[in-house]
C-alpha cells in the first residue's frame, strides 16, 4: 500500500505527539514519585523529631522527678551554689525539696584552727627517693622556674592544673583597684602586681547588673592591712598566711587574725583539711560539680594551688570530695577551697593557662574582688 507524503507526515507527527505525550506522562509519574517520597521523608523526619523531643521530655521528667535522686541532688546543688542560676533549681523544686536536698549534701567541716607550729617552712630539696608519684611531682623542680612547678591534673569527669610553690613567704593577696566599685579580671590584678603566677581568691558580691564582682565578703587582708572587715557567717572563714607563711584557715575575727600576724587572707570555703584531717562530706557536699579553686599547704611549707575546669560534655569539674582527694594525694596538711565556676583561673606570666567556661558555655572568665599571687620580686 502507498503511503502519500501527506499521509507519512501526518503519520510522524502523530508518532511525536504520541511520544511527547508518554514522556510527559513518564515524567508526571517521575514528579509525583519524588513528591511522594519527599512527603514520605519529610513524615519520617518529623515523626522522628516529635517522638525524639517526647522521649527527651520523658528521660528528662523521669530524671528530675524520678525514684533515683543522685541526679536530682546534683542538679539542685551544682545550681544552688552559682551566683546567677539558682532559677534553674528554683524553675522545678519546691523550696522544701530544695532544703531536704541541700541539708543531705553538705560539709560538716573541722571545728578547728590551724597550728601553725605542725608545718614547717623549709622546703626538702634535693631528694632522689620519692614515696610516690605525687610526692615526686611536687619535690622534683622545673628547672626553667625553680620558683614553683605546674602539674596537670586529670580524674573522672574534671582537668586542670596545680601549682606547687616553694616559698610561701612570697605570696600575696591581690585586690581590685576598683574596691567596692567593681572587680577586675585576675590578668590585670597580676599585671598590675608583677605576680608570676597568680589564681582567684575569695567570695564577693556583685554591686551591679552586669556581674562586676566588686566588694569582697568577710576579711581581707593585704600586706598586713586590712582591706575589708565584714562579718561572714557561711561555710570556711579566713584562708591566709602569717607572717612566716604558714597558711592559717579559721572562723575568726579580725583581732584574731591580728593575734595570729596574718598578712594575707580573704574569705571563702569550706575548708577541706585542718591540721591533716579532711572535712566529712555527706551526699555530694551540696556544692555540686564545677569549675574549682582551692588552696593548701603541706607540713614541708610548699603551698599548693589548684585550678579544676569544668562545663564541658564528660568533664563536667570537680566536687568537693574531688579537692579532697586530690590535695591528700600531693600531701596537703591544711586545705581550703576559693571561690569557683566562672570566677576559677590559674595565671601564668599574665596568660591564662586553663580553660574557664562561663556559665552561658563561653570560654571566659570574670571580674573578681580578690586573688593569690606569687610575687618573686615583693620587696616593694
Amino acid at each position: 500500500m502507498k503511503v502519500s507524503e501527506k499521509e507519512r507526515i501526518e503519520l510522524s507527527r502523530n508518532q511525536i505527539l504520541k511520544g511527547n505525550h508518554v514522556l510527559e506522562s513518564s515524567n508526571a509519574k517521575q514528579k509525583r514519585k519524588k513528591y511522594k517520597n519527599k512527603k514520605n521523608y519529610l513524615a519520617i523526619v518529623g515523626n522522628f523529631a516529635f517522638y525524639s523531643v517526647f522521649i527527651g521530655f520523658i528521660v528528662v521528667l523521669f530524671l528530675l522527678y524520678g525514684p533515683y535522686n543522685k541526679f536530682r541532688d546534683w542538679y539542685i546543688t551544682t545550681a544552688m551554689t552559682t551566683m546567677n542560676h539558682q532559677y534553674l533549681a528554683t524553675w522545678f523544686y519546691s523550696s522544701e525539696t530544695i532544703n531536704d536536698v541541700l541539708d543531705k549534701n553538705k560539709m560538716i567541716e573541722i571545728n578547728s584552727i590551724t597550728d601553725p607550729t605542725l608545718v614547717t617552712t623549709t622546703a626538702a630539696t634535693g631528694n632522689t627517693a620519692y614515696a610516690n608519684e605525687y610526692e615526686k611531682a611536687i619535690l622534683e623542680r622545673d628547672p626553667s622556674h625553680p620558683d614553683y612547678k605546674i602539674i596537670d591534673i586529670k580524674g573522672d569527669g574534671y582537668s586542670g592544673y596545680l601549682a606547687a610553690i616553694y616559698d610561701p613567704t612570697k605570696i600575696h593577696t591581690l585586690v581590685t583597684s576598683k574596691l567596692n566599685v567593681s572587680g577586675q579580671y585576675i590578668v590585670k590584678m597580676a599585671e598590675d602586681n608583677k605576680a608570676t603566677l597568680a589564681i582567684n581568691g575569695g567570695f564577693f558580691v556583685d554591686l551591679k547588673e552586669d556581674r562586676t564582682g566588686g566588694s569582697p565578703l568577710g576579711i581581707t587582708i593585704a600586706n598586713g592591712k586590712i582591706i575589708t572587715s565584714k562579718s561572714y557567717t557561711g561555710e570556711g572563714g579566713l584562708i591566709g598566711f602569717d607572717d612566716n607563711g604558714k597558711l592559717i584557715l579559721g572562723k575568726m575575727s579580725v583581732e584574731d587574725a591580728q593575734k595570729m600576724n596574718i598578712q594575707e587572707a580573704v574569705t571563702c570555703g569550706p575548708f577541706l583539711i585542718i591540721n591533716g584531717e579532711s572535712s566529712k562530706v555527706l551526699g555530694n557536699g551540696g556544692w555540686g560539680t564545677a569549675p574549682r579553686t582551692a588552696i593548701a599547704q603541706r607540713k614541708d611549707g610548699i603551698v599548693l594551688m589548684l585550678v579544676i575546669d569544668g562545663r564541658k560534655v564528660g568533664r563536667a569539674g570537680a566536687s568537693m570530695e574531688d579537692l579532697i582527694e586530690i590535695m591528700q594525694n600531693y600531701g596537703a596538711y591544711n586545705a581550703a577551697a576559693l571561690d569557683g565556676g566562672t570566677s576559677s583561673v590559674m595565671v601564668e606570666n599574665y596568660k591564662i593557662i586553663n580553660d574557664p567556661i562561663d556559665s552561658d558555655g563561653v570560654h571566659k572568665t570574670r571580674p573578681v574582688a580578690t586573688g593569690f599571687g606569687l610575687i618573686l620580686d615583693d620587696d616593694n
